[in-house]
């Protein structure tokens, strides 16, 4: 395999000068709300990412993760950590695969914006979706841990858990296609004839109102923790995205790997590789296997759901760019990604056509 194995956020660099922090106030306050907490506190910042600035904090007898809200000005509804603790705190006490949310801080004096932390989880990211580096037979484990766990979120009874009020009412997709389009006229930066289609032809082609389940946003592999030396996951990551809505979004983002064009991005596609060989089950296979462990029957045509994935995903990107010419970005070359949005949208418009558009 040509591609080189590599892993994603588990490296830490420097804390970037735009992402300096107090470090002093920290450890106040760690000391304050964090049970057990003893310093000496070294603060170093994860490499990678897009969103929220996330920091390792390591002690002589444990290490915790910070995320905070980036500074400068955001988007609307963006960078709220707020959400992220409140829904991992109710996944963690039901034993569901999340950090251990320790606390959360709204008051800005502290560290300049909002952030929570967490207990550090150790584990393998991986950035590219083949994972050159595993066996075939680990693939396959790590591809139906994967889908069990997202399954077992789907599965979840989020009014027991008090979350009835984490979403909003009506149609999930009609909402998140109304949230990524006004966020992409926010942030553009150039005109694609594709994106105003897909903004015109989506509401239209959206599917009815399903019942609403838990849902992460962003269930990708580069936010799966996999165990140190099993092929499992051990922690789901980044719940900036999660809400309630129909789980046929969540599930069909997270497959897109199967049908995104090779638009640049570092994780790569499946598209066009030898899956049996690798291990990898079909997208068919991968799809009916969740419907098996949730119970319910298998998803129809795919064409609306890879169209509204892949305008999501260009809609993201597009909104790191904006980020990055406000000089607010989490990771360095951020305005490069300028690029992906044309063949994501494109591509995007060719799976609304393959499904009825005109």
């Amino acid at each position: 395999m040509s591609q080189p194995a590599r892993k994603y956020l588990g490296q830490t660099v420097a804390v970037k000068e735009a992402h300096r922090i107090d470090e002093s106030r920290l450890a106040q306050f760690l000391g304050d709300v964090v049970p057990g907490y003893e310093g000496p506190l070294e603060v170093r910042q994860f490499e990678g990412g897009q969103s929220n600035p996330t920091y390792l904090l390591t002690t002589p007898g444990a290490k915790y993760v910070l995320r905070r809200k980036p500074p400068g000005v955001l988007l609307k509804s963006a960078h709220a950590v707020d959400r992220e603790f409140r829904v991992m705190k109710a996944l963690f006490e039901r034993g569901l695969p999340v950090p251990e949310p320790l606390a959360l801080c709204e008051d800005d004096s502290v560290l300049g914006t909002a952030f929570y932390v967490m207990r550090h989880v150790p584990g393998r990211v991986f950035l590219i979706s083949a994972m050159p580096d595993l066996t075939p037979a680990e693939r396959a484990a790590v591809y139906d841990s994967a889908n069990a766990t997202l399954a077992a979120l789907h599965s979840l009874d989020h009014v027991a858990a008090g979350l009835e009020d984490f979403g909003r009412p009506g149609n999930y997709f009609e909402r998140q296609i109304g949230r990524w389009s006004q966020q992409y006229e926010a942030s553009k930066t150039a005109d694609i004839p594709e994106m105003e289609r897909l903004m015109a032809w989506l509401p239209k082609a959206a599917p009815p109102a399903a019942e609403a389940r838990l849902i992460h946003g962003d269930y990708s592999f580069h936010n799966l923790l996999i165990h140190p030396t099993e092929p499992r996951v051990v922690a789901v990551l980044d719940w900036e995205l999660s809400t309630t809505g129909d789980p046929l979004g969540d599930l069909t983002y997270h497959a897109c790997e199967w049908y995104r064009p090779d638009d640049g991005d570092a994780r790569g596609s499946l598209m066009g590789l030898d899956l049996a060989a690798l291990g990898i089950p079909a997208l068919e296979t991968y799809v009916d296997r969740y419907c098996e462990r949730v119970g319910r029957p298998p998803i129809g045509n795919l064409g609306f759901y890879k169209a509204y994935n892949l305008f999501r995903v260009a809609a993201i990107v597009q909104g790191i760019v904006g980020r990055a010419l406000q000089g607010n970005a989490a990771a360095d070359g951020a305005a490069q990604q300028a690029a992906r949005v044309r063949p994501l949208a494109e591509a995007a418009w060719g799976y609304a056509r393959e499904a009825g558009a005109v």
